[in-house]
């Protein structure tokens, strides 16, 4: 690689962990050891902060240049807070609580092979929605991704809320193996990217498994300010990190 100034910037779920599951060790030194002093290195996910640290490290604000809960609507540099974005002060309580109703009377009226609890998760700049309930098991959590392949319950979802706040402004975003993320129009991932505007780089390379359409990668993999690199699993994403840094003559 030249000395141009670059970010490496990653999904967490299913591109650095699988899902839901805790980074491996020697996957995270290859990180840090062997990427880190020749790029940038940041995260971006949907997820709260709390979730990124289980599945990361503790420590994880500090151990990388930049990290993005929630699309980046919280963000750390350095380890420090550098911005903050509230869907509650944007979208209004009562908008919310119309919204919420009726996420949960749709899902009163749908039956599924099982539901657990924590159907909505309210989270900062976003809203999380599990059909199947975030305190499902792990064996639940992979049963239902093999559902919904076939049956489409997020989809379908997706569609009937669309139909009923045409309105709202809000974009819904399938990631992770039960839940989608709902936020207002452009509060997806590429709202990270406007933590980077003034930082140099020359490149940014955006690694994500999600990135067909619908997906929670899809529009920060197809941003006119990243290289997206489209990645199967873990083992995928570090192959094709050595294929750019590593193995170049």
């Amino acid at each position: 690689m030249t000395n141009k100034k670059i970010l490496c910037l990653f999904d967490v779920d299913g591109t650095l962990t699988k899902a839901r599951q805790k980074i491996d060790h020697n996957f995270e030194n290859f990180l840090l050891k062997e990427i880190k002093p020749l790029s940038d290195v940041g995260l971006v996910g949907g997820s709260d902060l709390n979730k990124v640290i289980e599945q990361m490290s503790e420590d994880v604000i500090h151990r990388y240049n930049y990290v993005f809960p929630e699309n980046g609507l919280v963000a750390y540099k350095a380890g420090r807070l550098i911005h903050h974005q509230s869907i509650q002060e944007f979208i209004g309580e009562e908008k919310l609580q119309t919204f919420i109703n009726f996420v949960l009377k749709y899902l009163s009226q749908i039956t599924l092979p099982v539901k657990r609890g924590t159907f909505v998760e309210f989270r900062s700049g976003m809203l999380n929605i599990s059909p199947v309930g975030r305190s499902c098991s792990q064996k639940e959590r992979d049963d239902f991704e093999k559902y919904d392949s076939v049956h489409k319950v997020r989809a379908t979802m997706i569609e009937a809320i669309k139909k009923e706040f045409p309105n709202f402004g809000l974009t819904y975003s399938i990631g992770g193996q039960i839940s989608f993320d709902v936020f207002p129009n452009g509060w997806d991932k590429t709202y990270c990217l406007r933590h980077l505007e003034n930082e140099g780089y020359a490149e940014i390379h955006f690694f994500g498994d999600k990135t067909d359409y619908g997906g929670n990668d899809y529009e920060i993999f197809n941003h006119p300010r990243t290289i997206g690199h489209k990645v199967l699993n873990p083992d995928d994403t570090k192959n094709q990190l050595s294929q750019l840094f590593l193995l170049q003559v």
